[in-house]
């Protein structure tokens, strides 16, 4: 049976920790969008993580198709299997970006590093903002947030 948080877990946000809730778990996606890491070493080496734990974290982001796990094979090595991102899984950078955003605001540090979002195509670097119908920029600590019904939001 599925983990449900709180009396609400209808909530997005409930319905989103219950796929991301862990600490780990947000490293190991950090990884593979900052760094492209795919391999169980790669990830292993990055966050200094133990095995089993890497292994528990990563299983149900691939059974929630955050990841899809592909077989490879070095040469003259024994066939291996690398994690990468699928499109609802590299849809996360917007959730990384916000989580880099409020550590380099809140959580300063004068030698910590931060991942930098860039156009594909030509690296024009890209700022994450609350923006209006009517493209109008809007502060963050401006804004108020109310419960509202998916379907009235568009959102099947």
């Amino acid at each position: 049976m599925p983990k449900k948080l709180g009396k609400d877990s209808t909530c997005s946000i409930a319905r989103t920790l219950e796929v991301l809730g862990d600490a780990w778990t947000i490293l190991i996606i950090r990884e593979a969008l900052v760094a492209g890491a795919t391999r169980f070493q790669e990830f292993r080496d990055a966050l200094g993580i133990a095995p089993n734990i890497l292994s528990n974290r990563l299983e149900p982001l691939v059974e929630k198709g955050i990841f899809e796990r592909r077989v490879y094979r070095e040469p003259g090595e024994r066939s291996r299997y690398e994690y990468v991102l699928t499109e609802e899984g590299r849809a996360l950078n917007v959730v990384i970006a916000a989580l880099a955003d409020w550590g380099r605001a809140h959580r300063p540090l004068n030698d910590g590093t931060s991942p930098r979002f860039t156009a594909l195509d030509d690296g024009t670097v890209a700022e994450l903002a609350f923006i209006t119908q009517s493209g109008e920029r809007l502060e963050p600590g401006k804004l108020v947030a109310r419960r509202t019904e998916d379907a009235r939001l568009g959102v099947s």
